[in-house]
């Protein structure tokens, strides 16, 4: 399929310029202003909307097998395309857990057939997310696993942690984790702050992420694994990865929007919308993710979108499930929280969410330029919608921003040079 995108804006030579770039067979195979048309197949016309890369997020939870009530990996893709996400990676936390390669091979095959998006699929580090005995890692990596993580719990084991990071730097792969130390979260449910305090709920101390990330920074000192912490949420965190940076740890960072956004003030009383882990924590920690994005300690953003039903999020915090979604309100909450409010710049923003996760996974993607994959997303930055979680493609509706007004969504998108998603067509092509 040939196609034309017409007037559009692009980042190029460092300024935002009306651009046309030109699809051939899934390729990007000229960009430039005021493009010869000819054979195309199809011309959209942009009219001056923002033509960025395909936005990236390497930490999903799609939620099959085991879970189809909440999420499913065809409802999870359409839900991440009208989020003008072109690529995902999802979390083995299913059931039965991703933990073998022939259980990668059937996600791949699934998502083959029901996908819209590009979806990748994480191995588990150890049998059944049980901390204990290694999965097999190059069977897994044999049968396409993206990388290999237990996300959803901490490895307790610092010996254990070393194990896999000594054989997953032997056959190759990135050692993916989340960093929780049981013995000091000791079954809280939010910060361990002035709001658990108030509420009389247990709460969860910023040194259980901290203490696993020391942990793991000197483990991947010692063996050269990459080592990619999820979901930072502390300042402690931030000045541990920083300086395991500074000492040459071969060491990536992911940010949630709503650790950028939220803090621990925002929760409305005994509200489980606004649980999650590692939870909100408070105007000091988001300062820190803040200043740790902007300074490249935090690499780029993934949302941990994860979706529960309804009624088990209305238990309160002792009661609900932990988890967020985040795939349709990602680039809207960002844009206007961060590039509006002048934090960012919408190229910085852009880097975050599509070109530092493509380069730090080696990920197709994350640029438009020739020769580069047709992963694309425009994006009406003048728009302004409120958060409607009755009109998510997701299968789930537990998201804190009910009810926001935000700027700057996403409008159509394209991956590997085929149409899935245009809100004038009346949102999935594909």
């Amino acid at each position: 399929m040939r196609l034309m995108i017409r007037q559009a804006k692009c980042y190029r030579s460092g300024e935002w310029i009306l651009t046309d770039v030109r699809v051939d067979d899934g390729i990007i195979t000229s960009v430039g202003d005021r493009l010869p048309t000819g054979d195309e197949d199809e011309i959209v016309e942009a009219n001056g909307k923002t033509l960025l890369p395909g936005l990236i997020d390497v930490h999903v939870h799609l939620r099959e097998p085991g879970f189809e009530e909440k999420e499913t990996i065809a409802s999870g893709s359409r839900a991440a395309a009208r989020g003008g996400f072109t690529t995902i990676a999802a979390m083995p936390n299913t059931e039965p857990v991703t933990d073998t390669a022939d259980l990668v091979r059937e996600q791949y095959r699934k998502a083959g057939k029901e996908a819209v998006v590009n979806v990748h699929f994480y191995g588990a580090i150890t049998e059944g997310l049980r901390g204990e005995e290694l999965t097999d890692f190059q069977a897994l990596k044999e049968a396409g696993a993206f990388a290999l993580t237990d996300d959803g719990v901490g490895i307790q084991s610092a010996g254990q942690m070393l194990a896999a990071m000594e054989r997953a730097k032997e056959v190759g792969l990135t050692v993916v984790a989340h960093c929780e130390d049981n013995s000091l979260a000791d079954r809280g449910v939010m910060h361990d702050g002035e709001k658990a305090s108030r509420l009389g709920l247990p709460g969860i101390p910023a040194e259980a992420e901290a203490a696993h990330i020391v942990r793991d920074a000197l483990l991947a000192e010692r063996t050269g694994v990459h080592y990619h912490v999820c979901h930072v949420s502390s300042a402690a965190s931030v000045q541990a990865i920083r300086e395991a940076k500074q000492r040459g740890v071969h060491m990536t960072a992911e940010v949630t929007p709503h650790h950028l956004v939220l803090t621990e003030d925002d929760i409305p009383g005994d509200n489980a919308l606004y649980k999650m882990n590692p939870p909100l924590r408070s105007a000091r920690d988001r300062s820190a993710l803040m200043a740790g994005l902007l300074d490249g300690t935090i690499d780029f953003i993934a949302t941990d979108h994860a979706p529960h039903e309804t009624a088990a999020k209305r238990r309160g915090f002792r009661g609900a499930p932990f988890g967020v979604i985040g795939l349709e309100t990602a680039f809207p909450l960002l844009y206007t929280r961060l590039v509006l409010t002048g934090f960012l710049t919408l190229e910085q923003l852009v880097k975050r969410m599509s070109t530092a996760p493509a380069a730090c996974f080696g990920l197709p993607g994350g640029v438009i330029c020739e020769g580069a994959q047709a992963d694309l997303t425009l994006v009406d930055l003048e728009r302004e919608e409120t958060v409607d979680p009755a009109a998510f493609y997701s299968k789930s509706e537990n998201t804190p921003f009910c009810g926001w007004r935000l700027t700057g969504w996403p409008v159509w998108t394209m991956v590997g040079g085929q149409v899935v998603y245009d809100e004038a067509q009346g949102g999935i092509t594909g």
